[in-house]
């Protein structure tokens, strides 16, 4: 049987990314980070499901403040972005896209409105509310259930 495609929501910060997979009642959950792409394998009611994408930009795949965790509706996680090697590059903070393919971006990835903030009004928005992630799982430095984590 082959797995269903996860749908994908998403939201940055000039230094992070909140991504959503929206699957309720997910089991038997894999996350694989890194610096590059992002692969997800879960079950949700009975239904196999995946995510494989490559980011638009590196993000840093073994930052201490990058976590997820697994909520009744859905899969959220935080991600640093990997700073930009241009100091002066304002263009660089904030991304046209999550992803590196546009077509894939148009048919698996959707804005996430409810965390969505432009980048003019970052400043006063503030970072990203996470206190739905709080007990949830670290991903920086190689923890349980990430397997592979930085060896990709």
């Amino acid at each position: 049987m082959s797995a269903n495609t996860a749908p994908i929501k998403w939201a940055q910060r000039s230094d992070s990314l909140y991504i959503t997979i929206n699957i309720p009642d997910v089991k038997d959950e894999t996350i694989n980070l890194t610096d590059t792409e992002l692969h997800f394998k879960g079950t949700s009611e009975s239904k196999p499901y995946e995510v494989n994408i490559k980011f638009f930009h590196p993000i840093d795949s073994e930052a201490k403040g990058s976590s997820y965790k697994v909520l009744s509706r859905s899969v959220q996680m935080q991600v640093l972005k990997k700073p930009s090697e241009k100091k002066d590059d304002d263009d660089e903070e904030f991304w046209p896209r999550l992803l590196e393919d546009k077509l894939l971006e148009k048919n698996q990835v959707k804005i996430d409105w409810d965390r969505y903030v432009d980048e003019d009004e970052e400043a006063e928005a503030g970072g990203f509310d996470t206190s739905n992630l709080e007990g949830g799982n670290m991903m920086g430095g190689g923890m349980p259930g990430m397997a592979g984590m930085g060896e990709m």
